[in-house]
């Protein structure tokens, strides 16, 4: 994993001082402290910074130059099937044995666009092509990968992270705020592609490729496109489609244990990492796996994981955490994240892969797999009651009536929502969306955050079509903000990690394949638990999850009290010029009068503060 900045000029155009841009790659140093390097061209400039995985000699930095000197290129991230593709399009030309190297040569072999659709892993690529005067900007098709980019009178600007665009000269002194994402955030707690909160600065869509020539014309191509309108109805306790499933996945795990670098799992008490962690074992018998331990025993996964990783055999280290610990953390934290994020699970993510990078430089990671399998009841909660959303309004306030007294409903979404649509956006909200109509007046949500939801109403007749269509919506909506908290946290630490149910191999199963049946006592995330079934006891797979979190709501109201009142009342308010700052604080101040209790929303805004004051938004 590493970090890197470009700059591409527009024809006649000036570049930013050297100077400047050096400065600007040194802000992504801890993705990649083994070495940093700098191109500089008459009408482009490439900065780098390597966290050493794959070929440790000199052969793997960049940027890197192709053999006909047509390409210059900067990527991030890793292509597992690096091996398979030099023997299959006869790249015997490598002078490395590094995954980047393989990329250029392809792309010389067989052009940009034929190139990317081969590749599988997670990547981010700045691409410049000397020869027709045109850059690429790649991101990989789950949006594992952040790619961050702006768009001026002089040219085009790309970084790994947010605030090495922010903070470029062509942006630094004209940042202006969209409003319509400004809401986003605090509804959501995360900037969703292709969206930032700023003008002008954008982030590439997973799966997508965007070219820029000279003369600073743009085109968006999307390079992947998982869903299928043909869904494999299947039965989850199938034994030969277990089997099958168990044998993609375990193939891609091993892949994704390649490494000349120390290499373990992340082990929770659940499905997903344990999953992961029984196929590593079968790869790499001297795997080891790591676990957070906390004093709270109804909050402690340890315990669980321990009985996996006894059944395993496998070296567990157990990092336990204390209040305290995560209380000092906290800042450090914040320091990891160049944007605003508001998921407050960050923290001990950030703590989990400290302890790692202490020992290993590659974890894998069971992230995805909720999003692909089913793993949220807000999924089949929508879906069991869909057909409320068939009636008009009047019908459906007397049926919600009538259900409520029977005790048979229990949401009243089917009268606070038009379209299924809205109830699935309104899920994903943390902060009320009438409460976020007082934080910033007469704004609509983003035409690019709606058309992440609008296709969700053509489904509606359908369980398992819908089940499908949210299944899309999740993937890429909720599971990009996870994908940010895990990339931001342990890039904080030098640390990659790697996602082996977020393969093309295992994404074509989740999108393709559909449960034959689906009522209120369908099983969530069925086929992962089947598999891990051929692999661990029963005994242990169906004790109940307990599922650490962080008890954010009486921190904010006790320890962390005085500091939310600090960033929130008593300095300078970042974006108070689209802000009602007094209907954001007064939001605050309901909370710590304990007229609600979302502590989420309350973090929200807290965490926005601590955001602008880490990166000297506002003073």
């Amino acid at each position: 994993m590493c970090g890197f900045i470009g700059e591409y000029l527009f024809n006649g155009k000036n570049k930013s001082n050297s100077e400047v841009f050096t400065d600007l790659l040194k802000l992504s140093f801890k993705r990649g402290p083994n070495h940093s390097a700098v191109v500089f061209k008459s009408n482009f400039q490439l900065g780098f910074n390597r966290l050493s995985i794959q070929d440790l000699s000199d052969l793997g930095n960049q940027p890197m130059q192709s053999n006909c000197g047509r390409y210059h290129m900067v990527f991030n991230g890793e292509v597992y099937n690096f091996n398979k593709l030099k023997i299959d399009f006869e790249l015997t030309n490598c002078k490395s044995s590094s995954d980047s190297e393989v990329i250029l040569r392809l792309i010389e072999k067989i052009g940009v666009e034929k190139a990317v659709k081969h590749l599988d892993g997670m990547f981010a690529i700045m691409l410049v092509d000397i020869e027709i005067q045109k850059t690429y900007l790649i991101r990989d098709f789950a949006g594992i990968k952040p790619l961050f980019y702006g768009i001026s009178q002089s040219g085009v600007f790309a970084a790994s992270q947010f605030d090495q665009v922010q903070k470029h000269p062509w942006f630094v002194e004209n940042l202006k705020l969209r409003k319509d994402v400004v809401k986003e955030y605090f509804g959501l707690g995360f900037m969703l592609a292709p969206n930032t909160i700023f003008k002008n600065i954008y982030q590439v869509n997973p799966g997508e490729i965007v070219t820029i020539n000279f003369n600073g014309i743009i085109t968006k191509d999307s390079f992947e496109n998982f869903d299928s309108e043909n869904k494999i109805l299947i039965d989850e306790r199938d034994t030969s489609f277990l089997k099958h499933f168990k044998k993609d996945l375990s193939n891609t795990v091993k892949e994704q244990l390649v490494s000349d670098v120390p290499i373990a799992t992340f082990l929770s008490g659940g499905i997903d990492s344990p999953l992961i962690t029984a196929l590593a074992k079968n790869h790499k018998t001297d795997i080891k796996a790591y676990t957070i331990g906390v004093d709270d025993k109804t909050l402690d996964e340890s315990e669980k994981a321990k009985e996996y990783a006894n059944h395993l055999n496998i070296n567990h280290i157990v990092k336990s955490i204390t209040k305290n610990d995560l209380l000092n953390s906290i800042d450090k934290h914040f320091i990891a994240f160049p944007e605003p994020f508001g998921d407050y699970s960050s923290i001990p993510t950030f703590l989990i892969t400290k302890e790692a990078a202490k020992g290993n430089t590659v974890m894998l990671s069971g992230d995805g797999a909720d999003e692909l399998f089913f793993g949220y009841p807000k999924l089949l909660h929508i879906v069991l009651n869909k057909s409320f959303f068939y009636r008009p309004m009047k019908v459906r306030k007397l049926l919600n009536r009538i259900l409520f007294k029977l005790n048979i409903l229990k949401t009243y979404a089917p009268v606070s929502y038009d379209k299924i649509s809205d109830w699935a956006l309104g899920k994903q909200l943390y902060i009320k969306e009438d409460s976020l109509n007082s934080f910033i007046i007469n704004t609509q949500f983003s035409p690019e955050l709606k058309s992440k939801f609008d296709f969700l109403d053509k489904s509606a007749h359908d369980d398992i079509k819908l089940l499908s269509a949210l299944k899309k919506n999740d993937f890429y909506t909720h599971m990009q903000r996870i994908l940010i908290k895990v990339d931001r946290a342990s890039m904080g630490n030098s640390l990659e990690v790697r996602v082996p149910f977020l393969s093309k191999k295992i994404i074509k199963h989740g999108f393709s394949s559909a449960p034959k049946f689906i009522n209120k006592n369908y099983e969530l995330k069925n086929i992962l638990k089947n598999t891990l079934v051929l692999l661990l006891p029963k005994s242990i797979i169906y004790k109940k999850k307990k599922g650490f979190t962080v008890p954010m709501k009486n921190w904010l109201r006790n320890e962390l009290k005085e500091e939310l009142i600090e960033y929130v009342f008593d300095r300078g308010f970042f974006g108070d010029n689209v802000l009602e700052v007094k209907s954001v604080k007064k939001y605050v101040k309901d909370f710590l009068d304990e007229k609600h209790d979302n502590e989420w929303g309350v973090w929200h805004i807290y965490a926005w503060q601590k955001w602008a004051y880490t990166h000297k938004l506002i003073s």
